[in-house]
Formats: structure tokens, C-alpha cells, sequence
């Protein structure tokens, strides 16, 4: 039998699964995107997660952030290497992701040093965003790693069906 594909579970898909249902319709449809996804996702795919992740996901109310928690509590946490932070560092330093959205260049890191397939997400402004998807695996491969796949559970459903 072959392995499951890994994945990596970036934090805007854990808050997307328990989040009260949005007035925006976009929002709405990426939430019900989610939870599709979630249903068929431990069937199809090994699901990994960072200790960047549960930083996230633990901020903010702490009721909806207990349900978080719950979510991701069987997880695979992956470690933080020496060689995710040279590559983190990469990604501040040659401007693909700016110092204020350091936890994005982490999820990236994390999962390209661990050998990640995918790395699932909404977060469209620096981390599933075909501007800098380009400059980001160019980077990675710089130093060695294949970046993982970035898309959204939208994408990931596509491949189920």
C-alpha cells in the first residue's frame, strides 16, 4: 500500500472549521469548502501540523480556541529545525514575505524541510499567492528542499473526486 500524501494544515484551515458562520459570502464558501475538505482529508492524506500552528489557533477567544484545539489534538507536530530557520531567514531577507507575517515563512519552512506534498491554506497574501509562489520555490530549492504544493482545500477536494 502506498503512503498517504502528507499534508501540511497551515492555521487559517483549523479556524476556518470552527468559526461561527460569516455574513461574508466568500468567507462562507471557503468555511463550507473546509469542512468538505476535512471530512475525506484523513482519509486521503497523513495530516501534519507545526508548533507554529497551535501559537495561532490558541490565540484569541478561548472558547473557539479550545475548539481548535481540539481539531488538531491527534496532529503530528513537526519540529522546527535549524534548517527551517536558515530558510525562513531566506524569505525575510530576499523580501518574498515581510517581517510582520514571519509566522507565514514559518508554515512554509517547516513543511518544505520535512519533505511536506502540501501545504493547505486560505492565506492568500503570502502563502498560496501565485505572485510569490514562483520566488518561494525558487528559494527553497536554493537550498536543497522541494517545496510542498501550496493550495487551498478547494484544490485538494478537486483531487478527491
Amino acid at each position: 500500500m502506498e503512503p498517504k500524501p502528507l499534508v501540511y494544515v497551515e492555521t487559517t484551515i483549523i479556524s476556518y472549521l470552527v468559526a461561527r458562520p460569516s455574513r461574508d459570502l466568500i468567507v462562507v464558501a471557503h468555511q463550507r469548502l473546509t469542512q468538505e475538505w476535512w471530512e475525506i482529508a484523513e482519509t486521503l492524506y497523513q495530516l501534519v501540523i507545526s508548533e507554529q500552528v497551535i501559537q495561532e489557533i490558541t490565540a484569541g477567544n478561548s472558547k473557539l480556541a479550545a475548539k481548535r484545539l481540539k481539531v488538531i489534538e491527534e496532529l503530528p507536530i513537526l519540529e522546527l529545525t535549524d534548517e527551517a530557520l536558515r530558510l525562513v531567514r531566506l524569505f525575510l531577507y530576499k523580501g518574498v514575505i515581510p517581517e510582520k507575517s514571519v509566522n507565514d515563512a514559518f508554515h512554509i519552512a517547516i513543511a518544505a524541510v520535512h519533505g511536506v506534498d502540501y501545504l493547505v491554506t486560505w492565506n492568500c497574501r503570502h502563502i498560496a499567492n501565485a505572485r510569490l509562489r514562483p520566488k518561494i520555490e525558487e528559494i527553497t530549492r536554493s537550498i536543497g528542499y522541494e517545496p510542498p504544493i501550496i493550495c487551498t482545500p478547494e484544490e485538494l477536494l478537486e483531487d478527491a473526486s
